[in-house]
């Protein structure tokens, strides 16, 4: 780094907050509790595990562990070494983990031990031995015993290096994660964000949390985080974000209803965010079992919600039944990740993400890259601090995603006159039936409307005549009576005639991802065997 140049590393957030109160609670797991000065002694001495490795600035190391305190301690003193932290999904296979330590020349892999039923270290000791440029494996145990005789287990490394360590002074546009993305298309790419980046956009998450809720920044909230921090939202949006304001984060490693109830009661929590498939569990979970959630909700001020759109008719129902307001919004990992939020000092538009954060743009634009009228439907494409230096390694896609200096998204939306955003679908998820586009998000909220419908997912399906054809997976009410005849017979009042499923499929359970998203991949999976 240039003498004199601006100096910006994320791990600083630690650090402040560990020199200005240090006996405030940072990080809960259950029975772990972590003030901001034993978390930030606990960062220091990963980063000198790390320094001693041999591991420095610009190098990349992968990160695999679910919501418990070891995630933020590793992921904080990858950082302050100024290496880039390499966040990968616990559920990756042998194969995934492989794949994506050698795409991201990742020189060391952190992996939690696991359980019985996941044994992450076993799987990425398995990928780790196929991968000759991944120089170090390092356990993360709740002893200092390693599961491997030739892999270290961090504790027992953490108690023989020093608390104290001096941060390395990264750029604000150096590299500080990369966010590998879905892979809807092909092999899956890397996000490179940068401190800069991450800062900003956890700074726009707080002022967010700060104007919905009325907490002003010293007067500690508490931020439930049941979203995995592999990704981009739990990782940003609510760690980052609130350990940036000096706040309290409650990990839950694995989401339930019933412990997230009870997690909620037990620490006063404030704030949550989730997907709509927890919003939908919890709702689920609170009529079958006849719950008073009195109790529950009386600590909540804000809550929200992302990763995927959100049923209207869920929306409505929570907000009724918890008497708390959910704010949707917008993002991916590319853009750090907020784009559009439903700003807390406007009224809400149920159905739309809101309008863009500060210092962010968005516009809606046809094949040829041009804005199309306000109200009509046309690809997202954004610019503003949020967006992403670019695919690591992969500079065909980098340019082809942001073209004309705006990141597209792939996402198609409507943008209102108010300026609202309205997700209409994924671009790769339209159907394109008989010529005509079909956006499954637009079934799917008016079949949520039906009174015998938990929960659906509508995708395309082949068809020789047609291209494609539309069927639903749907998943009933505890009780309810609905035949395929019957569904298709109401769908048929519902949409024009080149609009409704033509084919219906009952299940108990719909697939879902380690990000709580629906996987329609998998659907389509079933029936093409691709």
């Amino acid at each position: 780094m240039k003498h004199g140049a601006t100096v910006l590393n994320l791990a600083s957030i630690i650090e402040h907050n560990a020199r200005l109160t240090p006996n405030k609670e940072a990080v809960i797991c259950f029975d772990k509790r972590l003030t901001y000065g034993d978390l930030n002694s606990a960062v220091n001495r990963v980063a000198n595990v790390l320094k001693e490795l041999g591991i420095g600035y610009g190098d990349k190391v992968a990160l695999s562990c679910p919501n418990v305190p070891f995630f933020p301690m590793v992921y904080y003193g990858i950082l302050k070494v100024g290496a880039v932290v390499v966040p990968l999904n616990i559920l990756f296979k042998p194969r995934e983990i492989e794949y994506h330590l050698r795409d991201s020349d990742a020189k060391a892999l952190f992996v939690f031990e696991g359980t019985a039923e996941l044994p992450m270290a076993q799987m990425a000791k398995e990928a780790f031995e196929k991968v000759e440029t991944c120089e170090h494996l390092i356990i993360m145990t709740q002893s200092d015993e390693s599961l491997f005789s030739e892999h270290p287990s961090l504790l027992k490394l953490m108690e023989s290096v020093s608390d104290k360590f001096q941060i390395y002074p990264t750029a604000p546009d150096d590299t500080c994660l990369i966010l590998y993305t879905s892979g809807t298309t092909g092999k899956p790419k890397g996000a490179e964000l940068t401190h800069s980046n991450v800062y900003m956009n956890a700074i726009a998450a707080w002022e967010l949390h700060v104007s919905a809720s009325g907490v002003r920044k010293g007067e500690q909230s508490v931020c439930l985080i049941t979203l995995p921090l592999f990704h981009t939202t739990g990782q940003t949006a609510q760690m980052n974000a609130q350990l940036y304001a000096g706040n309290k984060i409650v990990l839950l490693p694995r989401f339930e209803p019933q412990v997230f109830l009870e997690t909620v009661k037990r620490e006063r929590v404030n704030f949550w965010t989730g997907v709509p498939t927890m919003y939908w569990a919890i709702l689920k979970y609170v009529e079958e079992n006849n719950i008073d959630v009195t109790p529950y909700a009386e600590s909540l001020t804000i809550l929200s919600s992302g990763g995927a759109p959100m049923p209207v008719e869920v929306m409505k129902k929570f907000e009724q039944i918890f008497g708390v307001r959910v704010l949707e919004g917008y993002g991916l990992s590319e853009t750090s990740p907020i784009v559009s939020f439903n700003h807390p000092q406007l009224p809400s538009k149920p159905g739309t993400v809101g309008q863009p954060i500060f210092g962010v743009e968005i516009k809606c634009v046809d094949e040829n890259d041009n804005e199309v009228p306000q109200g009509e439907r046309g690809e997202i494409v954004v610019r503003g601090h949020n967006v992403m230096k670019g695919y690591y390694k992969n500079p065909e896609a980098t340019a082809e995603a942001m073209r004309n200096g705006w990141f597209h998204t792939g996402d198609i939306g409507v943008i209102d006159e108010e300026g609202y955003l309205s997700i209409v679908d994924r671009k790769k998820e339209m159907i394109l039936r008989g010529g005509y586009n079909i956006y499954p998000r637009e079934l799917e909220e008016v079949i949520m409307t039906h009174p015998a419908v938990s929960l659906c997912a509508v995708i395309g399906v082949p068809d020789e005549r047609l291209g494609e054809e539309v069927k639903a997976y749907v998943v009933k009410k505890p009780g309810a009576q609905l035949t395929e005849e019957e569904f298709i017979e109401w769908c048929k009042t519902q949409f024009a005639a080149n609009k409704y499923p033509r084919y219906v499929e009952f299940r108990d359970s719909l697939p879902i991802g380690g990000t709580g998203k629906i996987l329609k991949r998998l659907l389509k999976e079933e029936l093409t065997g691709k």
